[in-house]
C-alpha cells in the first residue's frame, strides 16, 4: 500500500509518465550535383512529454500553456562523404547524432511543437543509396555544423 502511495505521489509531482529516449533512425542524404545518395544510421530523440493546456483564451490562457517536447540535450555532428560528386564540388555533409535526450519546454520559433504522424522517409531520387559508416577518428564535436552559403548543398 505504501509503495502505491509513493508511486502515485511521484507521478503527480513529476507531471505524469514521460517517455523521451534516443531512437535509431536512418537518414537519407542527397546533395545537388552528386549522382548518388547515402543512408546514414544515426540517433534521434523521440517520445512524449507532459504538456499542459488550458481552455482559457487570451493573455491569461497563454500563461497556463506548458508545451514540452522530447529534445536533444547533447548533439554531435559527424561528417559524411557523398559519392558521385564532381571533383570541384565539396562532397562532405554533416549530420547530427543525439547523445542525450530530455523533456523541455518547446520553443515554437526553432522547433515543430506538434505531434506529426510518422511518415516513411522519402526514398532517394538518386540511384542505390550507400550505407555510410564513420570511424571514431573522423568524428568531431560541434555545437552547430559549419554553415556554407553555396547553393549546391542540400540535406
Amino acid at each position: 500500500m505504501y509503495v502505491l502511495a509513493w508511486v502515485l505521489l511521484f507521478v503527480w509531482l513529476g507531471g505524469g509518465v514521460c517517455v523521451c529516449m534516443m531512437e535509431n533512425y536512418t537518414l537519407l542524404i542527397e546533395k545537388r550535383g552528386c549522382s548518388q545518395c547515402i543512408a546514414v544510421n544515426t540517433t534521434i530523440c523521440s517520445g512524449f512529454c507532459h504538456t499542459q493546456d488550458t481552455n482559457v483564451k487570451g493573455r491569461v490562457g497563454k500563461s497556463y500553456l506548458i508545451q514540452r517536447g522530447c529534445m536533444p540535450h547533447s548533439l554531435v555532428y559527424h561528417p559524411a562523404r557523398v559519392p558521385g560528386c564532381p571533383l570541384h564540388a565539396n562532397n562532405v555533409l554533416y549530420y547530427p547524432e543525439s547523445r542525450r535526450c530530455h523533456c523541455t519546454r518547446c520553443d515554437g520559433h526553432t522547433h515543430r511543437c506538434v505531434h506529426v504522424t510518422q511518415v516513411t522517409p522519402t526514398p532517394c531520387t538518386r540511384k542505390n543509396p550507400a550505407t555510410h559508416r564513420t570511424s571514431s577518428s573522423t568524428r568531431r564535436t560541434w555545437k552547430r555544423p559549419p554553415v556554407k552559403k553555396n547553393s549546391d548543398q542540400e540535406t
